[in-house]
């Protein structure tokens, strides 16, 4: 069995980062996206075909010819017709998987996709699916079609991007007409798909992580931060340093004098952690940064060389390369209304689904002394905001 893994997309939502850095490689936790799902089934396939168009060179750069011995090979998606014209030209006579690669799936969901006689994909049911792909199922959980967006309630198992199939979907894609939105549809290859083969329904048991937006990278950080067992220390702590419950320490990384770390968290080498801080809850902190005095972080994620140095509380925020906070930079991250937050990205207000947002500061930004922000805001690359700046 062969995998294909979708990596071809640009990643709109994380601009201005993914003008730079592809969407795949950036970093949950300790490793790259593309990276957790590759971990799962490395050992399950004989070869791994990555797709890739946008900064492609930088995807081959860093996972080369193979992972642990399971060779990589690469296919450039030459046109934008959506997902499906992405495969048209890859063919062989093998079963396959076929996985989105900016969604984190447990190893077990991907194990049961695998270990299927025959074919199918993962699912999850929700209350609401009128924004998915919902699957018809038959009475035996095989799917007898899907539907994209339905208009009314036909079912709440909605389609996650991760399937099984036989090599005659390959005869399929090749047929399929464009649609009225002039795109190469999914769910029409699916439902041609599922008039030749059984194609079984899997609901996995956990609410999946799709990484769509800046904010869902808190949501992948605290997934697999709480499956740290144990602590791994690897580097310096200076006296007075409490820690409860388990973090990740890398080489060369400083927890300095009364720095109190709650909950499980992940610092990267060279940062340097207090003295007299406070880090809770899922925070991940990389390489090169500087978390001082009197700094609370809470639930927040440090791309590398960023720093606040003293007198700052970061709470449920995004904050990228080479970002620094100033003495006194204080925010909100909960609405009064206690209403979902919603945040402008890309010139669309979007509800994060999330009931605590606080800011998403992108490359190279300085924010000065004395600042403050309404809830859910984001501060562009290269901004230098005043001292007393109010970001409404």
């Amino acid at each position: 069995m062969k995998a294909i893994i979708l990596a071809a997309w640009r990643g709109t939502r994380m601009r201005p980062l993914t003008d730079t850095t592809p969407k795949p490689l950036i970093s949950i936790v300790w490793k790259p996206i593309l990276e957790h799902n590759l971990e799962h089934i490395y050992d399950s396939v004989d070869e791994i075909i990555i797709v890739i168009k946008h900064l492609w060179d930088e995807i081959k750069k860093y996972f080369g010819d193979n992972f642990k011995g399971t060779k990589i090979s690469y296919f450039e998606q030459w046109n934008d017709k959506w997902t499906w014209w992405a495969i048209r030209g890859i063919n062989f006579n093998w079963d396959f998987l076929l996985l989105n690669w900016d969604s984190i799936f447990e190893i077990k969901d991907l194990e049961s996709l695998i270990q299927l006689d025959w074919y199918g994909c993962l699912t999850r049911e929700i209350d609401d699916p009128s924004k998915y792909g919902v699957f018809q199922k038959k009475e035996n959980w095989n799917a007898e079609k899907i539907v994209e967006k339905p208009q009314s309630f036909i079912w709440n198992t909605i389609n996650i991007w991760a399937y099984k199939f036989s090599d005659i979907l390959f005869d399929i894609n090749d047929n399929i007409p464009l649609s009225t939105r002039w795109e190469y549809e999914i769910t029409d290859s699916i439902n041609w798909f599922c008039t030749q083969e059984d194609f079984q329904l899997i609901t996995i048991g956990w609410e999946f992580i799709d990484v769509w937006a800046p904010w869902d990278i808190l949501t992948a950080n605290s997934y697999l931060l709480n499956t740290l067992e144990e602590s791994e220390i690897n580097w310096e702590i200076e006296e007075g340093v409490t820690i409860k419950w388990n973090i990740i320490l890398e080489k060369w990384a400083i927890l300095k004098s009364w720095t109190y770390i709650e909950w499980n968290c992940y610092i990267w080498k060279d940062s340097k952690i207090g003295p007299n801080c406070y880090i809770r809850w899922e925070s991940v902190i990389w390489s090169n940064c500087h978390i001082g005095n009197a700094v609370e972080v809470k639930n927040s994620s440090f791309w590398n060389n960023s720093n606040a140095g003293h007198l700052t509380y970061i709470g449920d925020s995004v904050v990228w390369n080479n970002v620094n906070f100033w003495a006194g930079f204080v925010t909100a991250n909960l609405r009064h209304d206690w209403k979902n937050m919603r945040c402008m990205i890309n010139w669309e207000l979007i509800d994060t689904w999330r009931r605590k947002l606080w800011v998403i500061v992108w490359d190279n930004a300085k924010i000065g002394i004395k600042s403050m922000a309404y809830p859910a805001r984001v501060i562009e690359t290269d901004s230098m905001l005043l001292p007393w700046t109010t970001i409404k």
